[in-house]
């Protein structure tokens, strides 16, 4: 039996009661480590299961899964995953993998990030597609996400945008080499992410002679560790974003629709930078 275990966004102490009774029950268990991070460590986690967990990195779960996988018929696994286990593609290729070899899969479900962005007051049934910001490097700036953004803002949807992790990646050098050395972990702040878009922007008016739907006036909103006790929002123009400083990761950002509901933007203005702000 392989179990998926949602951990929800905070702490230890989010996984539910139906997890914790199953991951002390289990054989090995195992911690998934690069799509987020949890407002703990893993001793607290360890102390708190009362047992043992180990680490799995992007390498292991996607290159290396079936030493995870349980290895005879009476064992039982538990995968960890923050958030919801399907909040991910690596983890639905898991279950997968595991069904092909006869493995049964329970999936215990927990709090996501996109669930929880509702905190800000946007309503969530107005959330069109989620997209990705990836870090930018000398030769591969992509930003497919643009084309995607107005999408959304054309149909008159909030778009969520996910923000890059960079978490035991190999340095370019190494990449292909049997022994890999890491780059230090990183994590896209909001004001990466708004510098980003903004150039995004500049770069696009200069293909076109049409009015862009977005530009650096646009309102954002931008949260850091959802879930936590230290939660932070702020909603402000894309170009006062570039320059907020949110502290510690997590961050996601938000683009608001064009046409906000009376509710959304009540709600949104508790988090205004300036109160001047017309939501």
């Amino acid at each position: 039996m392989l179990h998926v275990i949602g951990l929800g966004l905070g702490d230890a102490t989010d996984v539910t009661v139906k997890g914790l009774e199953i991951i002390r029950k289990c054989d090995r268990v195992y911690l998934e480590s690069y799509t987020s991070i949890l407002n703990t460590t893993l001793k607290d986690l360890e102390q708190f299961y009362g047992r043992s967990v180990f680490v799995a990195d992007r390498e292991l779960v996607e290159s290396n899964a079936a030493e995870i996988l349980p290895k005879h018929e009476k064992e039982t696994v538990a995968f960890l995953v923050i958030g919801d286990p399907f909040g991910a593609t690596t983890h639905s290729d898991l279950i997968l993998r595991a069904r092909e070899e006869n493995i049964e899969v329970k999936v215990i479900h927990n709090a996501s990030i996109l669930t929880a962005i509702g905190c800000c007051g946007l309503q969530l049934y107005r959330f069109g597609e989620t997209i990705s910001i990836p870090y930018w490097s000398k030769d591969w700036r992509p930003n497919s996400f643009y084309e995607r953004i107005v999408s959304n803002k054309q149909r008159n949807l909030h778009t969520l945008c996910l923000l890059d992790i960079k978490v035991k990646e190999p340095t370019p050098e190494t990449i292909t080499k049997k022994k890999k050395e890491y780059m230090q972990p990183r994590f896209m702040s909001v004001s990466e992410a708004a510098s980003q878009l903004i150039e995004t922007f500049q770069e696009k008016a200069k293909e076109t002679a049409e009015e862009l739907v977005l530009d650096e006036s646009t309102i954002v909103v931008g949260l850091a560790r959802v879930g936590w006790d230290n939660q932070r929002i702020v909603a402000c123009s894309l170009r006062e974003m570039a320059s907020v400083d949110l502290g510690p990761p997590l961050h996601c950002l938000i683009i608001p629709a064009t046409e906000l509901h009376p509710l959304e933007s009540e709600f949104l203005m508790q988090y205004a930078l300036l109160k001047q702000h017309t939501l």
